[in-house]
């Protein structure tokens, strides 16, 4: 499968203090590494998910893709063109392919603007004058299954399943080829949730999209996605397909975060896997392996070296010294 979408090595540095502190303190790199070294790829119609706790890097990443924020190093190339160091109207371009929705299905719509005006407000902002507006709303709203009777609504008149639907249309009006969604299912009822989830698979096998879903809900993840990436402070500690790492996660953290996740069936055995303490700060990562400190498994060589990237003949990667086996992960 040709790549749609190819993140090399990305990193992404925030500024933690001012350069004037920085001089005064002694401290000689100010910057707080967000997103260390990350590569994926994401195939034409194929659904990645990132999975992590909040601070992980997830949504970084996502806003770094979109051209929101600028990478220290690496390579983000999109339908073969490399997209750092773009112009911004060369970027602009390039945009239209790509459309993000938002974690926020209300607050991320305008309370002043109709639902008509709200997703057909990307043909305006690229330049897109020659299309019939009223019958591009139409064609959307019946994409997502709403009626043209939305059209003249507001944001709050709406529940939060509609609203999110309203956020889908607005990202399907330009026909991208790539959808980011940000938390796609949040603040929704288990039964909107399932609706929100088949209709993006539905219009992803209609219309061939790509999608990246960040969600720390990994029944989503289980649902829709062809693979999976776990993330811990800013690198991934286990990526490939989905349901091979449902089945049998190969680092600690993934099998954590898995047997966390309340199980549908009444009658499965419990074995939940506990991790201790905090998320570490990002100005102070723990030496060797960075998940050493809350792992229930440490051993002292996790202390002192930073593991290597393995893999699988599954097409699984994983960074942990001591990988689970079978027997363990059960």
């Amino acid at each position: 499968m040709s790549a749609l979408l190819e993140v090399e090595n990305l990193r992404v540095r925030f500024r933690a203090m001012s350069p004037l502190r920085a001089m005064a303190t002694g401290v000689k790199d100010p910057f707080i590494e967000a997103v260390c070294g990350v590569s994926f790829r994401i195939g034409a119609g194929e659904t990645l998910g990132l999975v992590g706790e909040s601070g992980s890097g997830k949504s970084t990443i996502a806003r770094t893709v979109m051209g929101l924020l600028q990478p220290a190093e690496g390579s983000i190339r999109f339908d073969g063109q490399d997209l750092v160091g773009l112009g911004r109207g060369e970027f602009n371009r390039v945009r239209r392919n790509m459309s993000m929705m938002f974690q926020d299905p209300v607050g991320s719509l305008s309370p002043r603007l109709t639902i008509r005006s709200l997703i057909v407000e990307p043909f305006k902002i690229h330049g897109l004058s020659d299309r019939e507006l009223d019958a591009e709303a139409k064609r959307l709203l019946e994409m997502v299954g709403l009626s043209v009777d939305f059209a003249g609504r507001f944001p709050h008149q709406l529940s939060g399943g509609q609203a999110r639907r309203v956020g889908v249309a607005r990202a399907l009006a330009l026909d991208p080829k790539l959808i980011i969604a940000d938390e796609p299912t949040a603040g929704l009822d288990v039964s909107v949730q399932g609706e929100v989830l088949n209709l993006l698979a539905r219009l992803q096998n209609d219309l061939g999209l790509s999608i990246l879903i960040i969600t720390h809900n990994l029944n989503v993840v289980r649902h829709i996605t062809d693979r999976m990436a776990i993330m811990y402070l800013g690198q991934f500690v286990e990526h490939g397909p989905t349901e091979e790492i449902f089945y049998h996660p190969r680092h600690p953290y993934t099998q954590a975060l898995l047997s966390a996740n309340p199980e549908p069936d009444p009658d499965a055995v419990s074995s939940r896997v506990e991790i201790s303490g905090e998320v570490p700060s990002l100005m102070n990562r723990p030496a060797g392996c960075e998940f050493h400190t809350r792992c229930p498994y440490v051993q002292d060589l996790c202390r002192s070296e930073p593991p290597a990237l393995a893999s699988d003949s599954d097409g699984r990667a994983y960074t942990c010294h001591f990988p689970l086996q079978h027997d363990r992960a059960a």
